[in-house]
């Protein structure tokens, strides 16, 4: 009987614990839908320029792009005064640039993450990992000015395209450094010490194994770096300054580009310059989304199959 009581107290005191946890559990369930509520109001609110922002540009420049003379003509022999021309001189030159940019940046930027990551240990990868940081911080106009400074005051070349890419490169480097740091850190040591007792070279286990695994998360920063560079304008105005005609050269005279088509234009008050401006900043935003688009595609289709 004694054992029998002591059971039914264990009962009545669980059953005491378990009423004063549903108390609790309720609190908690308020507290929960609070954080929630609270969280998609800032979504929202964070949504509202956004929304804001691409729904003005689209009504403003949408009729620019639906011209077909848009895409084909560049802005020669056009006046501020004149309707007319199109775009495609400049969106040349920013493809342009920016690929040229993405083919210095991308190389130094993964390897120096896979350094930093694999290979980084004492002062070099310290101060590697220093100099990183700063170039993060590092304004669009200070990139540029140091670049005008070698390029053109110290060995006295012209301002040309290739100077701006040079400048660009500054800006997207530790944008790429720092976002494939991240996803090669996030690769289970489990894979590479797998792969170590098989017997595997630890530069072939990078290769084979910790960037195929994160390349997803790879192409996402590269992205990154190449939506904060095709916006810049600074290191254009500084060293490749606009024309308005079609110029894919480099390496020899000015190179128009979408970011300098709309500050050359943005000076006119007339209504045909006001609408290039709207026309050239949705046209950088559409190639910018497509570009995401296309790195999308190329991710999911390079997973490494599980």
């Amino acid at each position: 009987m004694s054992t029998l009581s002591t059971l039914d107290e264990s009962a009545r005191r669980t059953v005491l614990s378990d009423d004063d946890f549903g108390g609790k559990s309720g609190g908690r369930a308020f507290k929960d839908q609070l954080a929630r509520a609270l969280m998609w109001a800032a979504f929202l609110i964070a949504l509202i320029p956004l929304v804001w922002i691409l729904g003005s540009v689209l009504v403003k420049g949408g009729q620019m792009l639906l011209d077909v003379g848009w895409w084909s003509k560049s802005q020669a022999g056009i006046t501020a005064r004149r309707e007319g021309g199109g775009a495609v001189h400049a969106i040349q030159g920013t493809l342009i640039q920016a690929g040229v940019t993405a083919l210095i940046s991308v190389p130094v930027g993964v390897l120096t993450a896979v350094y930093l990551v694999e290979y980084g240990r004492g002062r070099l990868a310290k101060t590697v990992s220093f100099m990183v940081d700063i170039l993060t911080g590092i304004p669009s106009i200070v990139a540029a000015l140091f670049v005008y400074a070698v390029w053109v005051t110290t060995f006295g070349l012209q301002r040309i395209g290739f100077a701006v890419c040079l400048a660009l490169t500054m800006l997207m480097i530790p944008t790429v450094v720092r976002s494939t740091e991240e996803m090669l850190k996030l690769v289970p040591n489990e894979l590479r010490e797998a792969s170590y007792a098989l017997g595997v070279p630890k530069w072939k286990t990078i290769m084979k194994i910790v960037i195929p695994t994160s390349f997803s998360g790879i192409v996402t920063g590269i992205l990154l770096g190449l939506a904060r560079v095709m916006g810049e304008t600074a290191p254009l105005i500084i060293l490749g300054p606009y024309t308005a005609v079609i110029a894919t050269n480099l390496f020899d005279g000015l190179m128009p580009t979408l970011p300098t088509m709309i500050y050359q234009n943005y000076g006119e008050s007339l209504q045909p310059s006001v609408d290039r401006v709207w026309g050239a900043a949705l046209t950088l935003i559409l190639i910018i989304f497509l570009l995401n688009i296309a790195g999308r595609l190329i991710s999911r289709f390079s997973k490494v199959s599980s």
